[in-house]
């Protein structure tokens, strides 16, 4: 059974950073892409960063482009979303999720559609 769990949400001043990490268990880790997504209250779930199967591709939306790095560790089983310059807007429930089919080397979905397994979700809360 596959399991993802994430940690490092928080309550952070803007302009700051915060480190989000999930571990995956429960498949080979390196087969499969894995991704963030967020959803702010009453919002749709939004991609916001995606990473290969073996770390050699990423994608970060265009919204937090230059802010967010997204970075996996195969040792570990673990996929980190690195997050600088947060702002308000960045408020929202943030979840790690694992791709649902084993994908290329090089590809990273984009949409929920792609993943087949989520983590319960980490709340990352911005204030001025």
């Amino acid at each position: 059974q596959v399991h993802l769990v994430e940690s490092g949400g928080g309550l952070v001043q803007a302009g700051g950073s915060l480190r989000l990490s999930c571990v995956s268990s429960g498949r080979t880790f390196s087969a499969y892409a894995m991704g963030w997504f967020r959803q702010a209250p009453g919002m749709e779930r939004d991609f916001v960063a995606g990473i290969s199967r073996e770390g050699g591709s990423t994608t970060h939306a265009d919204s937090v482009k230059g802010r967010f790095t997204i970075s996996r560790d195969g040792a570990k089983s673990m996929v980190f979303l690195q997050m600088d310059k947060l702002k308000l807007e960045d408020t929202a429930d943030y979840y790690c999720a694992s791709g649902r089919y084993s994908s290329g080397w090089y590809d990273v979905p984009g949409s929920r559609s792609e993943y087949g397994y989520w983590g319960q979700g980490t709340q990352v809360t911005v204030y001025s």
